[in-house]
């Protein structure tokens, strides 16, 4: 009995908490009640994922949702011819799969991990119990998919109405807001060309050959994979040169 209670014990202390997400400006579990986090702590289970994990497919079904505890989580689409359309990226707070849960269709996009993450799977019972019980919770996850709805909107409108170059310029400055600058101002979050290219809309040559443009006009260093910020105004003008 007492090394089955032992186990129990050690397991709900691996659990990370939900109050450790309270905090960050997106989370959409800040109206709960006590009671109502306790039962999503007793409901949910977390599991750690590696980079390039995939934890949920486009066109299949999810029975439940996603909190995003630590790490980054790339959603996208993928392309008659299997490319792929970055829509997102998912990080602490954020929750991934709502959306073809509360639909009852299947999942429209793929979330696959591109840093070490931490997930917590939140049952759909339990999440459509909260939304008929607490109606602030609902509130909040409908603004997080008007939020994402929004998002989508404009990214629509710069397809049809910046250029690639204007484009790439926004795509730097929204991975900075994202996920901020380090010490030396150098983005903290690391993408492959392919990767940019797949958030832009574009080749990855020309990700490549306008990246070196930018590092030529003493905007942005480059050092692998590393993307340095050396003129944000500079790069700002660039961004909002069709308005």
């Amino acid at each position: 009995f007492f090394v089955v209670l032992l186990k129990i014990e050690i397991k709900m202390e691996s659990i990370p908490s939900c109050t450790d997400c309270l905090n960050t400006p997106n989370s959409i579990f800040k109206n709960l009640t006590n009671d109502e986090f306790d039962i999503v702590t007793y409901k949910k289970s977390c599991s750690i994922y590696k980079k390039g994990k995939i934890i949920f497919r486009e066109n299949y079904r999810t029975n439940g949702c996603y909190c995003v505890h630590s790490g980054v989580v790339k959603m996208y689409k993928s392309g008659v011819d299997g490319k792929e359309q970055i829509i997102r990226f998912a990080q602490k707070g954020d929750i991934i799969g709502f959306r073809s849960l509360l639909c009852n269709e299947v999942a429209c996009t793929t979330a696959k991990i591109i840093e070490d993450a931490t997930l917590c799977f939140i049952p759909a019972p339990t999440i459509f119990s909260l939304l008929k019980s607490n109606s602030a919770f609902s509130i909040e996850l409908m603004k997080f998919s008007c939020k994402e709805l929004g998002e989508a909107n404009k990214y629509i409108t710069d397809i049809a109405q910046k250029t690639v170059r204007e484009r790439l310029a926004e795509v730097l400055l929204l991975l900075k807001k994202s996920f901020d600058l380090d010490d030396e101002k150098t983005l903290q979050i690391s993408l492959t060309r392919e990767e940019i290219a797949n958030i832009v809309g574009t080749a990855t040559e020309s990700v490549i050959r306008l990246l070196s443009e930018f590092k030529s006009d003493n905007l942005i260093e480059l050092n692998g994979r590393k993307i340095k910020i050396i003129d944000e105004k500079g790069l700002r003008k660039i961004e909002k040169a069709y308005d």
